[in-house]
């Protein structure tokens, strides 16, 4: 009797497949293999949300071959991921094969590891256990709320708020976080301020720095030298004395270093040091725990991705300690291992930290045997898991008061000196937005108290206030921990739908609110305030998280929830679109319209003058208005409703062509240009005399010109470009831009790719399921039996133009007659015996002989044409070498998505 093993992804289905012996088969479920279907009814608030589930053509072909292998096993072991998500996949799965009577007699098994290597796997096989129901029922919930959100919210909005797309319970929250940021900016207004800065020199001749801090006995704060006269007189008073060091402070403090990795701070670094966004490095470091292949083994080099636990296990420390003392020596490892908690929001720590399987398996040694962007990733957690367990560095830091001798003037000199590096040695985290003007970084001159020093140059400054910078990826996310918000499976999609929904956008890597987006926060902030405040939604998640640990009951979650929120959504009944209207207007008076003189909106309509601007709605959503309609007829669309930034193409990138920056393998410019079929990339330009043009690349519908970079254009440019290699075959499969839109080639078949899919960063993982969706709806042929000629198959298809019979290369469509039914073998063979006496089958390109004259064209009768000529294009001596595409733009190879 075998035993059937299920997974999520091929790729491990590939990896845990070598670890097993021949009693198991290992089959992948593709992720989800069913869900809520799309419409109303599917969670049914009348019967204790009793939900609907639905599977997809896709996942009924990974059903059957389940279903199919379990005909003879005597045991079903579900090993998907170890979290509430994997078990959910577990939980379907089981209940699936139970509805279809596949589990008569079957023994079914959970299994859960949080490292794929052979010790792991086989260990979590020797240890089974019941499916976690507590786990499930989170996820119940979780699934539900969800749905009834979206499903309840978002008709109220297409109803209230015409061009509006959807509404979520936790995107609409994060999207309410970059919304306030952006109005924040708005609202902010600089302010100048001075420092004075004075160098100064030793007996020794040695010279430092320092900043002023006091002035005739007062301690300045950061507006005291507002204006220039004011720094001045700060000036002279320093000029007029003479100055001695005052005192002389010096301490030392300790660093400790990060603990390692969870998923949400794997994110921030990444997009820090490496410039990855949230989606690419979740698809990397996927492919970094489900298996990599070198010295013909496939072995998992990351543990889990998705936790926000931090602790590390027992032996992995062990591990981690002997490595510091063989690598750096005993003076980097602390005498004690160092235990860490996550100071995060709702923090579950189900799981170990993100750290390597085995950590001899260092960096260097994996150098140039793994694609380059794992490299980069591996070596990132390496370290930080490594650095995690090192000694603290010890800093000594010294500040100096030089004093004036009458007493007018204060100035401070600060500076920090390493005296041990620790952990530093191996590894520093980034800071978002850090203060360019540092000073504590330097190394100060010894010095002595009431030593006297040499005054020197003396340099007011003049400065701004700055607004809050606009969130990043990696602040976002840092944000949303700190608040509650989501969880770290989530953090990526949830910035990947509101730029899908076109309600945010990344401009310089920061995001910056639509105004679609800015209309529906605002609507929902006035209409639905509870449902997008901050707490609501982490106590929510808190809520979750008490159900998977069996201390909540999940449907009564849901009752006092949908209570509540059925009523909030019963209140908007009766509001008007013009009420929903009038509140927007008022409330993003300041975002629609300048600012006028006396510091309030200014809504005075520039055409005729004597009307007043607002807010209004048109059949193709809300715009900006003259009070004078009809009379005045001035309009202006919202992207362009403070005299910003328009949303085409012209408006915000200039005209063009518009030059991106140059090719660092050619040397030649990389420019955005407008043809007679759209905006595409170009190339170079042309070469007078040469019939070979630049290469160019159209961009795909879902791309906004307006956005396009130069390391973008680069990706465009070297398409089409390897996905990976197929699980089951070996074969490759390749992205690309064709004549009908972006595509998918595995095995001499082409399969385009969903609206929602981008052909630079679709993963392998996602590239299979399309493929196999595709061939799910593709009906096999049928064999009629074969040729008495050759012997070779006379087989019958359904294709585009209705059902035709192939031999070898040749290809017939059948006659009306025989289009109902299947033609026997004799009927087939004379249908194509009739189609190759045309001339007909597989036509190639016929050879140009040599001196034959081509034929005339053909010429109605009254309409003189010219000739049509075919233009054979001759390679010239220049060419483009293949390039490799940019890693930050390019979705890895063999990542899932």
């Amino acid at each position: 009797m075998s035993k059937v093993v299920v997974v999520e992804s091929p790729a491990k289905a590939k990896t845990i497949n070598k670890y097993l012996g021949s009693d198991y088969q290992v089959l992948a479920s593709y992720g989800h293999i069913r869900d809520l279907p799309p419409k109303d009814g599917s969670v049914d608030t009348e019967h204790d949300f009793a939900m609907i589930w639905q599977s997809d053509p896709r996942s009924e072909k990974q059903i059957k071959a389940i279903a199919q292998a379990m005909k003879g096993a005597d045991q079903l072991i579900l090993a998907t991921d170890p979290d509430r998500e994997g078990e959910a996949i577990s939980w379907h799965v089981r209940n699936v094969l139970e509805e279809r009577k596949a589990l008569k007699g079957v023994d079914v098994k959970r299994v859960a590891f949080n490292a794929i290597t052979k010790d792991a796997v086989l260990e979590a096989m020797a240890n089974p256990r019941e499916l976690d129901q507590d786990l499930i029922d989170a996820y119940l919930a979780r699934r539900a709320l969800d749905y009834l959100v979206g499903f309840t919210l978002s008709p109220v909005l297409w109803r209230k708020l015409p061009g509006a797309k959807s509404a979520g319970r936790v995107q609409s929250v994060a999207l309410r976080l970059i919304s306030e940021r952006e109005a924040e900016i708005e609202r902010f207004r600089a302010e100048e301020y001075w420092t004075v800065e004075t160098s100064f020199r030793t007996h020794e001749r040695k010279s430092f720095t320092a900043r002023l801090t006091h002035l005739d006995g007062k301690k300045l704060d950061r507006f005291d030298l507002s204006n220039e006269a004011d720094a001045n007189a700060a000036v002279e008073a320093i000029e007029a004395g003479d100055f001695t060091i005052g005192s002389v402070e010096k301490k030392r403090v300790r660093r400790n270093p990060q603990p390692p990795f969870t998923t949400s701070t794997l994110q921030q670094e990444a997009s820090r040091k490496l410039g990855f966004s949230a989606t690419h490095t979740m698809q990397i470091a996927q492919r970094l725990y489900e298996g990599v292949e070198f010295n013909g083994e496939t072995v998992g080099l990351i543990t889990y991705m998705r936790t926000d636990g931090v602790q590390l296990a027992g032996e992995a420390i062990s591990q981690i300690r002997r490595t510091i003392g063989a690598k750096y020596g005993d003076q980097y490892l602390p005498n004690t291992p160092r235990a860490s908690s996550s100071r995060a929001k709702n923090a579950q720590e189900a799981h170990e930290a993100i750290r390597p399987t085995d950590v001899a398996r260092t960096p260097e040694a994996l150098k140039g045997r793994i694609d380059p962007d794992q490299w980069k990733l591996y070596a990132l957690v390496w370290k930080r898991t490594v650095a995690s367990q090192m000694a603290s560095a010890e800093l000594d830091q010294t500040t100096i008061d030089v004093v004036d001798a009458k007493g007018r003037s204060t100035l401070r000199a600060t500076g920090t000196v390493i005296a041990f590096d620790g952990f530093l040695t191996l590894y520093q985290e980034d800071r978002d937005d850090a203060p360019s003007d540092d000073q504590n970084d330097r190394l100060l001159p010894p010095v002595a108290q009431n030593e006297a020093v040499t005054r020197q140059e003396v340099i007011p400054e003049q400065h701004f206030t700055q607004p809050p910078p606009r969130y990043g990826e990696a602040s976002l996310v840092k944000k949303m921990e700190e608040l509650g918000i989501g969880r770290p499976s989530t953090y990526a999609s949830i910035m990947q739908v509101l730029q899908d929904r076109t309600y945010v956008r990344l401009d310089r890597r920061r995001f910056v609110p639509e105004d679609r987006g800015r209309l529906v926060v605002t609507f929902l902030g006035s209409f639905f305030e509870r449902y997008v405040q901050y707490n609501f939604t982490a106590d929510l998640e808190e809520q979750l998280d008490k159900i998977s640990a069996g201390e909540l009951d999940w449907r009564q979650v849901l009752r006092d929830f949908w209570t509540a929120f059925r009523s909030a959504v019963d209140g908007t009944k009766d509001l008007s679109i013009s009420q929903v209207i009038e509140t927007l207007d008022a409330e993003l008076a300041d975002h629609f319209f300048p600012t006028g003189p006396d510091g309030q909106p200014e809504r005075t309509c520039p055409n005729c003058a004597g009307g007043s601007l607002s807010l209004r709605l048109g059949k193709f959503g809300a715009f900006i208005g003259c009070s004078n309609y009809p009379d005045c007829r001035f309009t202006r669309q919202l992207e362009d409703a403070a005299g910003g930034k328009a949303t085409d193409v012209e408006g915000e990138g200039g005209a063009l062509p518009r030059s991106l920056g140059t090719d660092p393998e050619t040397g030649l410019d990389v420019s955005l240009r407008k043809g007679p079929y759209g905006i595409y990339v170009q190339l170079g330009e042309p070469v007078e005399g040469e019939k070979q043009k630049p290469k160019r690349a159209s961009l795909t519908r879902q791309m906004n010109p307006a956005e396009i970079d130069l390391r973008t254009a680069l990706a465009l440019l070297a398409l089409p470009r390897t996905v990976g290699q197929h699980p089951e075959t070996g074969e490759p499969i390749d992205a690309g831009v064709g004549r009908f839109g972006p595509y998918l080639r595995y095995a001499g078949v082409y399969v385009n790719l969903p609206n929602d899919d981008t052909v630079l960063t679709i993963g392998l993982n996602h590239a299979v399921e399309i493929i196999a969706e595709k061939a799910a709806k593709k009906k096999p042929a049928l064999s009629l039996g074969d040729h008495p000629g050759d012997g070779k198959p006379v087989t019958l298809h359904a294709g585009r133009y209705g059902p035709y019979v192939q031999h070898g290369a040749l290809r017939a469509t059948l006659p009306k007659g025989d289009a109902d039914g299947s033609p026997t073998l004799e009927r087939a063979v004379e249908i194509l015996t009739a189609k190759a006496a045309k001339g007909g089958g597989t036509k190639t390109a016929p050879k140009k002989a040599t001196g034959a004259k081509k034929p005339a064209a053909r010429k109605p009768a009254a309409k003189k044409t010219g000739t049509k000529k075919t233009v054979t294009k001759k390679i010239g001596a220049k060419k483009v070498a293949a390039r490799k595409v940019p890693a930050d733009v390019v979705g890895a190879a063999g990542t899932g998505d």
